[in-house]
């Protein structure tokens, strides 16, 4: 039984699910789904998709969720980040605004589904570890910037493209002279209405006497009062006809029973940007679930979320939508607004429901103006180029991986960027444990601790040569320490009787490390050295005692490096 409730949290949650659980769950689905309908409408036109497929993929995804994720707060659906890299996927194989490029969207969600299905059964959440924050942050950061330079084109009223910052920019300047006026004026009021909102509402609010609770609310549905004042006013003023663009007819039903495109060569061209999607939207929806779970002590299990998201991307792809995953402000806003669990995700996606069959006929006359400028305030609330100055105080390697993350999204489009961030990720563990910290210590006077000599104050004797290596031991850096050793034992050659590897912090030795190890054995031999183990943790001990490396060692292993120094010094005192 409770290996099924793993795979099905509902049935944890669910079984004390009561009345005031019903209530502040209904509160936070009402305020999120006033959220929703507006940001779900943009994020597909950031897509490339139609508006209704932004509604569509935020109503099945949910309910999936509820019962297959473990955030009590975690609102899944469109976010802006994934919708970029749909559309920059997608574009490259698919005519965009064609039947093919909505069928290619199904099935680059049932993609992702599966991959992290996959995962999440076969217990693989750790990879997402191999993405460093500082990586991520960078690319979140370049693609929002990309995201709001696509989007001013709508705010505009201009034809623009481009896959990159430098293209976007040029196609703008390009089209500055038909800027059209009353597209500009909507997109920029509304802008300006909705900085305002996440900025200053609240607080202008509370100062004229609204209860804290009342005006959060009101801050909180802001897009919903931009939609309506631009749609009534584009209604009233027939802008239309003077050339705003609008959302047009949107088709007032549930979401459809639709099917991916299985073609191969589809399949294999999708592949790759569903694994970058994949990675990069667990990582950002892991990390706000975690977040939130933190400050009401609950706990994620990061292996079910693989399995929650995957559930929710294959609901997308079977019900007209596209990929998915936890998004930052929804869920902060889900959180604010009194979620208690999971069941606020499902209420939410009835009341899209709702709206997708009676309230779509509304949606004509909104401006896609509005849309942009709901998608723009949006996203560079995620743009933080802090991060820059952070890791250039911090780390030099992590802010050459932030820099060129950031570079390489913004001048070459979001799949370098991507690429770029993965391999940069790898690249840094691998440079970090190539060459690993290896210290030489000596014991503290009067105590039993051992420290590096060139940091503190310590005795050393001639005779004795004590190396602590604070990395396991792999094929990538065993010769490094083999190299290091012998070039310290070259300095000091005729007085150094024995050397011990402090070995405290050595998880595992690999059995080119071993090989490396009995060489290093064979050659102090030779030298009249004797080597030897200290602090050497069992399961690395389990391991040595299965090869003829003990027997061979020319010294002994020591529990402590305090053994090893009282009995190798013992002569000298």
């Amino acid at each position: 039984m409770d290996r099924f409730k793993r795979y099905f949290p509902v049935l944890d949650w669910g079984r004390d699910y009561d009345r005031a659980a019903l209530s502040e769950d209904l509160t936070a689905a009402v305020i999120v789904t006033l959220m929703l309908i507006p940001q779900s409408l943009a994020y597909a036109m950031l897509a490339g998709l139609p508006p209704e497929t932004g509604l569509y993929a935020s109503i099945a995804p949910i309910l999936l969720y509820a019962v297959f994720g473990t955030s009590r707060a975690l609102a899944v659906g469109p976010v802006a980040v994934v919708s970029l890299l749909t559309a920059s996927a997608i574009g490259q194989v698919v005519e965009p605004g064609t039947a093919s490029y909505a069928a290619a969207a199904l099935t680059l969600a049932f993609l992702s589904g599966a991959i992290l299905l996959v995962l999440g059964v076969l217990r693989l959440g750790f990879l997402a570890n191999f993405l460093s924050h500082p990586v991520i942050a960078g690319f979140i950061t370049a693609s929002g910037v990309l995201i709001a330079a696509s989007q001013l084109k709508h705010v505009l009223g201009v034809e623009a493209s481009g896959h990159s910052l430098i293209e976007l920019t040029i196609s703008l300047v390009r089209h500055a002279g038909d800027i059209h006026a009353p597209t500009l004026a909507i997109g920029a009021g509304a802008m300006a209405f909705l900085f305002f909102v996440r900025t200053s509402l609240k607080t202008v609010l509370t100062t004229l006497g609204l209860p804290d609770r009342i005006a959060g609310f009101i801050t909180k549905t802001g897009p919903v009062f931009a939609v309506l004042v631009t749609t009534a006013l584009t209604w009233g003023l027939d802008l239309e006809a003077r050339g705003v663009a609008v959302v047009g007819v949107v088709p007032q039903t549930l979401p459809p029973l639709t099917a991916p495109d299985w073609s191969p060569d589809l399949i294999r061209a999708l592949f790759i940007p569903a694994v970058l999607i994949s990675i990069i939207g667990f990582v950002e929806s892991v990390s706000v679930a975690k977040t939130l779970a933190a400050k009401k002590r609950q706990r994620i299990d990061a292996d079910q979320e693989l399995i929650g998201l995957g559930a929710a991307n294959l609901g997308a792809a079977f019900t007209g939508g596209y990929p998915v995953t936890g998004g930052f402000a929804r869920s902060v806003v889900n959180f604010d607004a009194g979620a208690r669990t999971p069941a606020a995700g499902a209420f939410t996606a009835l009341g899209l429901a709702l709206a997708a069959l009676t309230l779509t006929p509304l949606i004509y006359y909104l401006p896609k103006a509005t849309l942009a400028a709901t998608i723009i305030v949006a996203v560079l609330s995620l743009v933080d180029f802090s991060i820059l100055k952070a890791t250039w105080r911090y780390s030099t390697s992590d802010f050459i991986a932030v820099f060129a993350t950031i570079a390489l999204t913004l001048s070459l489009g979001v799949e370098a960027g991507v690429a770029a961030g993965v391999g940069l990720s790898m690249l840094l563990h691998v440079t970090k444990t190539f060459k690993p910290h290896i210290a030489e210590v000596g014991r503290v006077p009067g105590s039993e601790h051992f420290r590096n000599i060139h940091r503190h104050q310590v005795e050393t004797t001639p005779s004795l040569l004590t190396l602590r290596i604070d990395e396991s031991l792999y094929f990538a850096n065993a010769n490094f320490l083999e190299d290091m050793l012998l070039k310290r034992l070259s300095q000091n050659a005729e007085a150094v009787r024995d050397v011990v590897l402090m070995c405290s912090a050595v998880n595992e030795v690999d059995y080119s490390a071993l090989e490396t190890l009995e060489a290093l054995n064979a050659r102090l031999h030779d030298m009249g050295v004797r080597l030897h183990l200290s602090e050497v943790k069992g399961p690395v001990m389990d391991k040595l005692k299965h090869t003829h490396f003990l027997t061979a060692l020319t010294g002994e292993v020591f529990l402590s490096q305090h053994d090893a120094w009282t009995a190798l010094t013992q002569d000298e005192r």
